[in-house]
């Protein structure tokens, strides 16, 4: 599996050695890494940031002095951000079952202590790949809404009755133009959507729901 570009994992530890330790293996395997002392700090950071562009994981300690691995991650399910930032939490054996009810709720995986240098990097670098689809997806219905907001008032309507399925001649009696005209409109919807039929359409604007 290849490296993403600009992929970065987010390293969130008390212990300074295990942050360095666990840099240095990221570094030999050629995936950028920032570290972080505490929950406090990688929330404030996460939160003074511009909205993610690229590829990132979290790893999180379990247990640390003041916010804890596990109410960071609450915080950043309220944030809704786990999707785009996948978390993976280091555990200790006495966290396991812990650490096995939180990935229920959302979180990418766990690892525990001592941990597999081989296994973890694996798991991190599937956590930046579903990282990395759940962007492009954001990015490709940003893309079906700009392209939405650039169709005329008409096309739009035209569009709505094209997904219901409806055929041209019944489209034109209800918005009282000529079949003529639905034709043209209908025309002018799929190459502004950059689509060839009336299904593809309606699955292009399904997978905004």
């Amino acid at each position: 599996m290849q490296p993403l570009v600009n992929a970065t994992v987010y390293i969130v530890d008390d212990d300074a050695e295990v942050r360095d330790a666990l840099a240095w293996m990221l570094r030999s395997r050629r995936l950028l890494s920032e570290g972080f002392a505490s929950a406090e700090a990688f929330e404030a950071m996460l939160r003074s940031r511009p909205p993610q562009v690229d590829p990132a994981c979290a790893l999180l300690d379990v247990r640390m002095p003041g916010m804890s691995g596990l109410a960071l991650f609450d915080r950043l399910v309220e944030m809704e951000v786990i999707a785009a930032l996948p978390v993976i939490f280091l555990t200790g054996h006495a966290d396991v079952p812990t650490a096995v009810a939180t990935v229920k709720r959302g979180a990418f995986d766990f690892c525990e202590k001592p941990f597999s240098d081989n296994a973890l990097v694996d798991r991190i670098e599937h956590a930046l790949q579903a990282s990395s689809a759940y962007l492009d997806t954001l990015r490709s219905q940003q893309g079906v809404r700009e392209r939405v907001a650039e169709l005329t008032d008409r096309e739009q309507a035209v569009m709505r009755l094209v997904i219901d399925g409806l055929p041209n001649k019944l489209i034109a009696d209800g918005l009282s133009i000529s079949v003529r005209t639905v034709e043209v409109h209908r025309a002018r919807v799929f190459d502004k959507m950059q689509v060839k039929s009336a299904v593809e359409l309606a699955n292009l604007l399904r997978d905004l729901a």
